[in-house]
């Protein structure tokens, strides 16, 4: 996965399973990222196959690896908002991150990150992301939650990725 990408998810992971924070509806979701920096992609469409226990997992991932890396990370909830501010050490850079997320009830988000690394990583100073998440349906015959198909058309499950079985 790009940095951007990685960074983006553990964002919206951080958030997705909170507990005072409205679950994203089960079934499809289509995710466009679009990162603004010199070197950028077009926007990259990734899909993924939502549930409850898939939300869950990934904020007990996400927490748990910012426990460990990161010396503030604030979360604040308030009426469909969700504003976060992370400071990190990410082995060769420190990030410093904020991001805006507004959701439209369970079926959408529209999600502002920015992050700044110092000393640069891979030659990026910093890195603006909006991720547009909505729900488009029952995932699909034969999909497992957890599971996502990346912009060259590869699936991998998120699962996996965090160590857990599907």
């Amino acid at each position: 996965l790009n940095t951007a990408l990685a960074i983006a998810l553990f964002a919206a992971a951080a958030v997705a399973g909170a507990q005072d924070f409205p679950k994203l509806k089960a079934g499809l979701w289509e995710v466009t990222t679009a990162t603004a920096r010199s070197d950028a992609q077009a926007p990259r469409l990734t899909t993924m196959c939502l549930d409850d226990s898939v939300q869950q997992e990934m904020y007990k991932v996400s927490t748990g690896m910012m426990s460990g890396m990161c010396s503030k990370h604030d979360i604040k909830v308030t009426a469909g908002k969700v504003t976060t501010h992370a400071n990190c050490d990410l082995g060769v850079t420190r990030m410093q991150s904020q991001s805006v997320m507004t959701l439209t009830g369970n079926s959408a988000y529209h999600t502002e990150a920015h992050a700044t690394f110092d000393p640069p990583m891979n030659g990026m100073k910093e890195s603006n992301t909006v991720i547009d998440g909505k729900h488009v349906g029952a995932c699909k015959p034969g999909q497992q939650p957890g599971d996502m198909t990346l912009p060259g058309g590869n699936t991998i499950n998120i699962r996996q990725m965090m160590g857990r079985k599907s």
